[in-house]
């Protein structure tokens, strides 16, 4: 059963988040509130976490397109291969914000994402997704929670995520309503700019 836990976005209490943090060095998988959807993450470093993660999707970790979620852009060479000036301007006008941005991987990257040639990284405007991330030292691996209602394709209520997810993860983090549109996921890993999933994230940043 899923200890659910308050942290308000204005304000993250920082007892709150080192215990988020503490869940996710165990292993733990939690449900954290980012400037889009509800998310489901992990620590980037745990393999049986990415696992579990991969099992409740239904994909094989190798194949799964999971976005990290990063503090800033400071360690993006450990994940990314080196990118160009005017990508790189794109990312910083558009980081912190509701984007997802695929980049060619780095042959630095974790063992089970050794044969992934692109990643999707994430650095998103919520201070309680920001502030986990710092605490934790490192990104969390994260995906999307969908609904099955056909109406309405992600649940934005904390307790009804709660009631769905508490046998299958370790922590709900309550922080609030959640939005029900998901990031602009825009492709730069062949060079120029492809949209691939326009979402909250306005297109006039390219």
């Amino acid at each position: 059963m899923a200890q659910f836990i308050k942290i308000y976005e204005e304000n993250p209490n920082s007892k709150m988040i080192r215990k988020v943090v503490d869940v996710l060095k165990k292993g733990g998988l939690i449900i954290y509130p980012t400037d889009t959807v509800y998310g489901l993450g992990c620590d980037i470093t745990n393999t049986k976490a990415l696992e579990r993660i991969a099992r409740i999707k239904g994909v094989k970790l190798e194949k799964a397109n999971f976005s990290f979620i990063c503090e800033d852009l400071s360690n993006l060479s450990d994940y990314v291969k080196q990118i160009d000036s005017s990508t790189f301007k794109i990312l910083k006008r558009a980081l912190p914000g509701p984007y997802t941005f695929i980049l060619p991987g780095a042959k630095s990257l974790p063992v089970v994402f050794k044969k992934k040639k692109t990643v999707g990284i994430r650095v998103p405007n919520n201070n309680i997704a920001l502030e986990i991330v710092k605490e934790l030292g490192n990104p969390i691996v994260s995906t999307s929670i969908r609904d099955e209602d056909t109406i309405l394709e992600y649940t934005t209520d904390p307790e009804l995520i709660l009631e769905k997810w508490e046998n299958l993860v370790d922590l709900v983090i309550d922080g609030g309503y959640g939005d029900n549109e998901a990031s602009t996921v825009i492709d730069f890993s062949e060079g120029d700019p492809i949209i691939v999933r326009e979402g909250k994230g306005s297109l006039d940043i390219l």
